[in-house]
């Protein structure tokens, strides 16, 4: 079921997950976040070579994707040597997909074990002040 929500990235707990993506082709992982102030943040490896990655936000399911705005631009990285740690900032409502592309690869298809996580804002409300 795409997009996933927040609360089934909550679910996830701290299960890996894994993508298999075939030489090149991409595969995106569409989030649908409906409260601003969030922070998703993802960890990821590649097998057996590097995956390019980027992270683009669509304001509304019907949004073109040449007016996405790009929030990480594609950028090639050697996850099969280091996990690579990220997040965004959740500024507005929309969709905040996360993209795996592995299109410059002509003959290896690659598997991508990843981990999501959302994390609330704190808000200080100054209750426990005696």
């Amino acid at each position: 079921k795409l997009p996933l929500t927040v609360e089934e990235i909550v679910n996830f707990g701290e299960s890996n997950r894994e993508l298999f993506i075939k030489s090149s082709t991409y595969s995106i992982i569409p989030i649908s976040v409906t409260e601003m102030g969030l922070t998703i943040s993802w960890i990821f490896s590649s097998d057996p070579k590097s995956i390019s990655f980027s992270v683009v936000y669509q304001e509304a399911d019907d949004t073109p994707l040449d007016q996405c705005k790009v929030l990480i631009p594609m950028t090639r990285c050697n996850s099969h040597k280091e996990t690579i740690r990220g997040q965004v900032k959740v500024r507005n409502a929309g969709i905040y997909t996360l993209i795996f592309d592995n299109t410059f690869s002509r003959f290896i298809s690659k598997r991508v074990f990843y981990h999501l996580a959302v994390e609330r804002p704190v808000i200080y409300d100054g209750s426990d002040f005696p």
